[in-house]
Order: C-alpha cells, then sequence, then structure tokens
C-alpha cells in the first residue's frame, strides 16, 4: 500500500497456492524534432543565469532535468525467469511471473515476482548473483533497502504455516555480493505477526514498527540494529499513524460516537505528548484520519476535510466537493505538501487546504485493473530532485484495448506539475513498445540516473541515456 510515511505488509490470512500463481504471465509516440529555443543555452550559460534570479534557477532546473532524461532508451533487458533454476522447487514458483517490486543499491539491482520470487542481479555484468529465498517453501511478499545498516530486508510467509505469518530476515549486502545469503539473520522472532498483524519500515524516523495481533502488543525496533526501544499495550488502539519524529495512537470511538480520543508519543521513547479528543459526527463513517507533524488530517464520509492544529486546535476546513477522498497519500516532508492519489490522478495540496498542484501530463496507467493502479506504489517513485516517475498512460498510443496498449514513463515536476521528460517509443519501435506494455514496477536510481521498470512478463527494463 502507499503510506504516508513508511513502508506496511500485512500478513494474510490463510493462503493456499494458487493465490501466488499468475494467469497474465504469457504474455505511439510521433517523432519531435527538437525545437530552438531561448532556453538552449550552453553550459557555461546555464550557471550563469542560474545565478541571475529565482525564475532563472527555476528554468535552470527545468531544462537541467529535460537533457537529463533526454533521448533515454531501452539499454538491456534482462529475464527474472529461469525454468532451469535448482534453486526454485515450488511448483507455483516454477512459472513466469510477473514483476511486482524493484529496489536498487549501487551495483545491485533486487526484484521481486508476483509468485514471491527475490532475484539479486549485478548490475554492471548484467548477470543474476542470487536468489533471496532462503528456503524452498519460501514466499517473499515485500522487499526494504535499509540503508541506515546497507542491508536488504525479506519479509516472506512459508507454506509450512500455510503461508500465514509473516517473518524477516535481514542480509547485508557485502553477503549479497559474495553469494553468501546464509549469512543473513532472522528478524523480530519473538513476535508472531499473523493477520491482522504487520510490520512497517519507517525511513524519517529509522524505525520499525511491528504488530502481534495474539498479544495485541505494538512494538517500535530501531533500524541500525534492530533493538526493541519500547512497547505499546492498549486493547483500545484502533491504528497507529507513524510521522517525523512521533506516532499517533488512533483509540476506537467513544460510546455514542460523538469524538475519538487520540494519543501523541515521542517516536523516541514512547513518551506521551499529549492526550487529545477529537469531534466527529455521530454515525458516520471516518474515511481517513493521518497525522504530519502536528498536522491531523480527518474526513467523514460526506463530509468536509478537516485539517487541525493539534497544537493550537485551530481547524482548517476544505469542501468536499473539492476535496474528494482519495485512495491513498504521500507525505512530501521537504517541502511540507502532501500528495493524493484517486482513479488514477494525483494532486499536490498544502496544510491550508490549497490545492497546490495538478498535474498536466500524468494519468497512471492500470497494468490490470484499475484498483491495482491506484493502491500500488510500486510503478511510482519519487526522487529527492522534486520529480515523480510514473508509469503513465500514453495519449499517443492508439490502441483503444488496454491488452494492446503500451504506456510511458513520465517525470513530472511535484511544485510546478509540469511533464518534464517521458519515455515512449516510436511506432516502428516493436521491441520498445512491449518493454512499455504491462509495467508492473519501477524504480530511479538516482545514482546512476537509470530507471528500472519490471513488467507482466517478467522482464526487467533498464532505461537511461
Amino acid at each position: 500500500l502507499i503510506s504516508p510515511s513508511g513502508k506496511r505488509t500485512y500478513a494474510g490470512g490463510s493462503r493456499c497456492e494458487e493465490e501466488f500463481s499468475d494467469d497474465d504471465s504469457a504474455s505511439k509516440s510521433s517523432k519531435r524534432g527538437r525545437s530552438r529555443s531561448p532556453y538552449d543555452w550552453s553550459i557555461f550559460e546555464k550557471l550563469r543565469k542560474r545565478e541571475t534570479n529565482q525564475l532563472e534557477a527555476s528554468r535552470f532546473f527545468l531544462y537541467s532535468v529535460k537533457e537529463k532524461f533526454l533521448n533515454s532508451k531501452l539499454q538491456v533487458e534482462i529475464d527474472t525467469f529461469d525454468p532451469e533454476s535448482p534453486e526454485i522447487k515450488m511448483p507455483f514458483q516454477r512459472t513466469r511471473s510477473k514483476v511486482t517490486e524493484i529496489v536498487a543499491s549501487s551495483d545491485l539491482i533486487f526484484t521481486l515476482t508476483k509468485t514471491g520470487v527475490c532475484i539479486a542481479f549485478d548490475r554492471d555484468k548484467l548477470k543474476r548473483i542470487c536468489f533471496l529465498n532462503a528456503t524452498d517453501d519460501e514466499v517473499i511478499r515485500s522487499l526494504y533497502l535499509n540503508k541506515v545498516n546497507n542491508s536488504i530486508i525479506t519479509v516472506s510467509v512459508f507454506r509450512e504455516d500455510n503461508f500465514s505469518s509473516l517473518r524477516c530476515r535481514s542480509t547485508h549486502l557485502q553477503y549479497v555480493r559474495k553469494k553468501e545469503t546464509n549469512a543473513g539473520f532472522a528478524l523480530f522472532e519473538s513476535e508472531s505477526l499473523r493477520w491482522p498483524g504487520f510490520v512497517e519500515f519507517d525511513d524519517l524516523n529509522s524505525k520499525v514498527l511491528t504488530f502481534s495481533s495474539e498479544k495485541n502488543e505494538y512494538k517500535i525496533w530501531g533500524l541500525a540494529n534492530y533493538e526493541l526501544l519500547y512497547t505499546i499495550i492498549d486493547s483500545r488502539i484502533q491504528e497507529i499513524k507513524v510521522s517525523p519524529n512521533i506516532l499517533l495512537l488512533i483509540f476506537s470511538r467513544s460510546h455514542g460516537g460523538g469524538y475519538i480520543p487520540l494519543r501523541i508519543l515521542d517516536v523516541e521513547t514512547g513518551e506521551v505528548l499529549r492526550d487529545f479528543k477529537h469531534l466527529l459526527h455521530r454515525h458516520k463513517k471516518i474515511d481517513f484520519m493521518e497525522q504530519f507533524n502536528e498536522k491531523l488530517l480527518i474526513k467523514q464520509e460526506r463530509e468536509n476535510l478537516q485539517i487541525v492544529d493539534v497544537n493550537t486546535s485551530r481547524v482548517v476546513e476544505v469542501e468536499r466537493s473539492h476535496f474528494l477522498t482519495p485512495s491513498a497519500f504521500i507525505f512530501l516532508y521537504d517541502t511540507q505538501l502532501f500528495m493524493t492519489f484517486r482513479n488514477r490522478s494525483v494532486t499536490a495540496w498544502n496544510f491550508h487546504g490549497e490545492l497546490v498542484t495538478k498535474f498536466d501530463d500524468h494519468e497512471l496507467w492500470p497494468i490490470d485493473d484499475q484498483a491495482e493502479a491506484h493502491t500500488s506504489n510500486n510503478n511510482i517513485h519519487l526522487s529527492q530532485q522534486d520529480l515523480i516517475i510514473s508509469y503513465c498512460k500514453n495519449y499517443d498510443c492508439k490502441h483503444a484495448n488496454v491488452d494492446d496498449a503500451h504506456g510511458s514513463i513520465n517525470i513530472s515536476s511535484i511544485s510546478t506539475g509540469k511533464c518534464l521528460a517521458k519515455i515512449s517509443c516510436d511506432s516502428e519501435s516493436h521491441h520498445h513498445r512491449h518493454a512499455l506494455k504491462g509495467v508492473s514496477a519501477l524504480y530511479y536510481n538516482e545514482d546512476r540516473n537509470e530507471i528500472y521498470t519490471g513488467n507482466r512478463s517478467g522482464m526487467v527494463c533498464i532505461w537511461s541515456k
């Protein structure tokens, strides 16, 4: 799920092998010359103009991004499917399956397929290094690249308990390079992470949040050495939201439904910073409740969005006709904005309730069904350069049938909404067109300025200049 702060993986209920099978495994952009522009300067001129004023600095950023991605092409494809591999034993994993997740670090590319197979590739040699599935019956559900201690964390389920509980494992990247994945070790072994249990990795605070439903315990762990920091036990807790430096505890609604008790904790120590109640409309469900620093966002069905400052109790209301309930959020901590995703569209808002950015050409493109397009963040990457990179609908593609159509990789400015660059394909380029069909995962490697995409055929494509 797209999470406002971290990456959360829920345990599933009892699963059968058929749930991991993949039925969809098999399976125009016109040429435009570079127009002459008054901003088509030399590097020296660009640097001089950048120092002139903020407008020119903005233009410099705009055109430097365009040049960074200009003429990006498909460089190479890597196949995640190897029917001859002896390491993969379970029959449903020995089928071609779509790529659901990609992460990368330096010379390593990690891919995860729908059937739960995780592979580490050497980016320079373009060869498989190893599988990260430690046992024959392991199905990996999600990946997390721990930049704090340079390790890869796998979150998995296993056939021995009918794929019902999550188990986590950490492997240092140096061991991956040496093919010594058995040097990895299990995490959170004391926790029983069965449904509705979960594990959430929080980049901003360098923390891990686990919930054991059997014990009804929430625990906070450090990402550096996975040390247990503190435990939260309260049967009234319905949800915990992670925000920079704080945790928001959401308790059960009052008996009459007129208010909801809330508590804010210091994320480092677990110390209670504030207890308060938020008034609600009785008999109306809560569409969502999210915390961002001192701002609480809450919306009930058929009601206005409320943005509450928990320090001053000041409330900003946004008309429900203006702010429709989104399917997901992403908080942008550097710019103090939040992005919403609804019906394949993306928008950015500030905490005054104002629409800041509406994107010109950034309609998210579904690969299997519309629901998947706006609940998964695997086709969306936010860079450190105020960019959103996504797999989008290609308006130049004339195919009416989704199965025949190909999308495009759009690079847009979050602050302006302008599409700065686009990776599409020529109508006559069958190879490029096929690579842009059914993209199911996307990752941008900022160090190498490369975009990695995975598709429903199990291929990983590398795009760069």
